[in-house]
């Protein structure tokens, strides 16, 4: 990418600002949470018409969308993203959607439709500046990122062979940095079954479902390292009816997190071979979604490359490792070149105070054009 060309995506980008603007308004306010099939079909619509008029041929994978830019044939750089947000329709109305120009705000602005828009934003400027995606730019959008993927990890999966890349619009570090490493997120369901009996006068008949989970867990975390590699948290607890009755149901929900593929494997076998403590109790270990650990690896040549393009825009681009997962694990785990982290820069993932930097808008979509018309 020469300089000069650089400088036209620059220009042509802040152009666009207008546009990306109003498209991040209909998208923020097209409210699509998770497993709302309904709503999810209303904000894929708009993100459908989107990607058409952006010189896309759009596919339909269940309630996730497949849209492909450029060149037919070849290799292809895979673009990730999600349209899903943890918000229920109707938080707009505690939530509202503002821009002051500077910010805006809104649920899923930055979880992840910015990133969207930049997207959008980045082939319409290449459009403008006369040029075209050296290789084809397939962008997987899937509908249940938050709740772990649990289809559309699969149709992340089907997209790899043939990815020189894999780039993820997550939303980046606070600072703006990309994420080049993701911890391995796991959630496991612990089921027990006991046998009830009268807490007073039959205890001994009685086999504690809640007693035998404690134990349950404290193996789990034992082979936990202490090593601060791995994160272990106990989420959820049920179990039990009364306390004068030996309990005979219990059940939590633990969340893990791996940095090292080592430790995910050792912890997740041992969980595999749990078995009771108790004669006559039952354990069963329910994996309930599951991404494995992308480790960073130095040295990373697609971030150099990024670095690169960001510096011809006059970006200073730098990565480093995110404690959150996201559907860029499975290619990041697998040695696919991939970096994370190309949405706008902001705040409040998840939170009451999400918002964007205007600006970002702008910035992203010349760093993803420059990338697209000069791909690893």
């Amino acid at each position: 990418m020469t300089p000069e060309f650089a400088t036209a995506l620059t220009d042509t980008t802040a152009r666009l600002l207008g546009f990306g603007r109003e498209r991040l308004r209909e998208y923020a306010l097209a409210e699509s949470p998770s497993g709302d099939t309904a709503a999810l079909a209303r904000c894929a619509a708009l993100i459908e018409a989107g990607h058409r008029e952006a010189g896309g041929a759009v596919a339909h994978d269940g309630e996730h969308l497949v849209s492909r830019f450029g060149p037919e044939d070849g290799p292809h750089l895979l673009l990730v993203g999600h349209y899903d947000t943890v918000w229920p329709v109707g938080r707009l109305a505690t939530m509202p959607y503002t821009d002051d120009g500077t910010t805006i705000t809104g649920p899923g602005t930055y979880d992840m439709k910015g990133g969207l828009v930049a997207v959008e934003m980045a082939l319409r400027a290449l459009s403008a500046a006369g040029a075209a995606p050296a290789r084809q730019v397939r962008l997987v959008v899937v509908a249940d990122e938050e709740v772990g993927s649990p289809t559309g990890g699969a149709v992340v999966e089907r997209h790899l062979d043939g990815a020189v890349a894999v780039l993820g619009l997550e939303s980046p570090h606070p600072d703006g940095a990309l994420k080049n490493a993701r911890r391995g997120s796991v959630r496991v369901r612990l089921g027990v079954r006991g046998r009830e009996a009268h807490a007073a006068l039959d205890p001994g008949k009685g086999v504690s479902a809640i007693d035998e989970l404690i134990d349950q867990i404290a193996a789990v975390r034992g082979v936990v390292p202490d090593d601060g590699t791995t994160l272990f948290n106990v989420g959820r607890i049920e179990g039990g009816r009364r306390a004068n009755v030996v309990a005979g149901e219990a059940s939590a929900e633990i969340g893990l997190r791996f940095a090292a593929a080592a430790a995910e494997r050792t912890v997740l076998d041992a969980v595999a071979d749990l078995r009771p403590v108790r004669t006559g109790a039952a354990v069963e270990a329910t994996v309930l979604s599951a991404r494995p650990t992308w480790p960073e690896r130095s040295p990373d040549p697609l971030l150099d490359h990024v670095a690169r393009i960001g510096g011809l825009l006059g970006q200073d681009v730098t990565g480093r490792p995110a404690a959150g997962a996201g559907d860029t694990n499975l290619p990041g785990s697998l040695g696919l070149p991939t970096l994370d982290g190309f949405g706008p820069r902001g705040r409040g993932a998840h939170a009451a105070d999400e918002a964007i930097r205007v600006t970002g808008l702008a910035e992203r979509a010349a760093l993803l054009a420059g990338i697209m018309a000069s791909p690893p």
